[in-house]
């Protein structure tokens, strides 16, 4: 398929799922790798809470605050 009829399905929001090939799929500069953290129950509780409010699982969740306040520490430096 050519970018341009991708493009038309997309913008159109026909299912493109199946058009593309993801096993391939690499994240350039997004290497992953585990760690493990101690939290208070306190804080996986309201972590927890919030997670399910948005609708996000806790990991999620996590690496999107730490995500935000890393960008946000950046712009201020």
């Amino acid at each position: 398929m050519k970018a341009s009829e991708f493009d038309k399905k997309f913008d159109l929001d026909e299912d493109v799922i199946d058009e593309l090939e993801l096993e391939k799929s690499k994240r350039p500069m997004r290497k992953q790798k585990r760690v493990n953290v101690d939290f208070p129950e306190w804080m996986l509780d309201s972590l927890d809470e919030e997670a399910a409010r948005i609708g996000v699982t806790r990991q999620s969740i996590i690496k999107v605050w730490l995500a935000e306040r890393l960008e946000q520490i950046q712009r201020n430096a």
